[in-house]
C-alpha cells in the first residue's frame, strides 16, 4: 500500500518536473518521453518574464513573516490555557476554537474594510496580519495538548533551580514541544503558502501579488498561445518549497516528547 501511494504521488511530480524542461509540442506529442532538448528556458521565463521571481519573494517575505510571528504567539498562547489556570480561561480558549469553525469568505468583506481604514489594504503587513490572525487558532488547538500533557515536575525543577517564567518556557518546555511546533508549522506554511483567497480579496496591487495569484494571472495572460513548458517551471518553483520544508522538519516529526524530556 505505501509503494502504491508512493507511485500515486511521485508520478505526477516527475511527469511535471519533466514536462517542465519541454515545448508544448514536445509535452503533446510525447508526453512521458525525455525531452530532446533540455528548456532551461521556461524557468527563465516563468521567473523573469511572467514576474514569478518577484511573486515569490513576497510569498517568502508574508509566509516567512507570518509563520514566525504566529508560531511563537501561538506556543506562547497555548502554553499559558494549558498550564495555568485563572479566571476565563477556558472562555479564551473556546473563543479560539471558535476562530476555527469560521470561514474564510465570510470575513473578506470586513476584512477589506478594516484594512482599508487603518491604511493596510494593498499591502504586505496587512497581508501578514490578516495570515496570522487566520492561523493562530489552530495553532493553540494543535500546540494546548502538547503543552498539556508536558510533565509539571520539570518545569517546577527549572523554578526550584531559579528559572523564572520566561526562561522555564523558552529553555525548557519549549524545546520539548519540538515534535509539535515541527507539525503545526509544516500544516501552518501549506496553508499559508497555498492560500489564494484571501490574498486575491485584500491584495489587488500587482506589486504586491503572491505566488497563487502570480500563477492564475500567468494563465491568464497567455491566452491562446499557452506555453505549457513554462507553466509546468511556475508550478515547480511553487511546489519545491514545501518539499524543502518539509525535509527539513520531518527529523524533528520523528521525536518525541518522552525523548525530549530524556535530553
Amino acid at each position: 500500500m505505501l509503494a502504491l501511494w508512493a507511485l500515486i504521488v511521485f508520478i505526477p511530480l516527475g511527469w511535471t518536473l519533466l514536462s517542465s524542461f519541454k515545448t508544448s509540442t514536445e509535452i503533446f506529442a510525447s508526453p512521458f518521453s525525455l525531452p530532446k532538448t533540455w528548456q532551461f528556458s521556461n524557468y527563465v521565463d516563468a521567473w523573469v518574464t511572467a514576474g514569478i521571481g518577484n511573486y515569490f519573494l513576497n510569498t517568502v517575505v508574508v509566509v516567512g513573516s507570518a509563520l514566525v510571528i504566529v508560531m511563537v504567539l501561538g506556543s506562547m498562547c497555548a502554553y499559558v490555557l494549558a498550564r495555568y489556570v485563572f479566571p476565563g480561561h477556558r472562555v479564551i480558549y473556546f473563543l479560539m476554537l471558535a476562530g476555527l469553525t469560521f470561514p474564510i469568505f465570510l470575513a473578506v468583506v470586513p476584512l477589506f474594510f478594516i484594512l482599508k481604514n487603518m491604511g493596510l489594504l494593498n499591502t504586505l503587513p496587512g497581508l501578514i496580519i490578516v495570515y496570522v490572525a487566520f492561523a493562530l487558532p489552530f495553532t493553540v488547538f494543535f500546540l494546548f495538548s502538547f503543552f498539556k500533557a508536558l510533565p509539571g515536575e520539570i518545569a517546577e525543577a527549572a523554578q526550584i533551580d531559579g528559572a523564572g517564567e520566561w526562561r522555564t518556557f523558552f529553555q525548557v518546555m519549549l524545546p520539548m514541544a519540538k515534535p509539535g511546533l515541527a507539525s503545526v508549522a509544516i500544516f501552518n506554511f501549506l496553508g499559508l503558502w497555498n492560500q489564494y483567497l484571501i490574498p486575491v480579496a485584500i491584495n489587488t496591487d500587482q506589486s504586491h501579488w503572491v505566488l497563487s495569484q502570480g500563477i492564475v494571472a500567468f494563465a491568464g495572460q497567455m491566452g491562446y498561445a499557452v506555453n505549457f513548458g513554462a507553466m509546468f517551471a511556475a508550478a515547480i518553483i511553487v511546489v519545491v518549497p514545501v518539499l524543502i520544508a518539509y525535509i527539513v522538519f520531518q527529523r524533528q516529526l520523528q521525536g518525541s516528547v518522552s525523548a525530549g524530556t530524556m535530553k
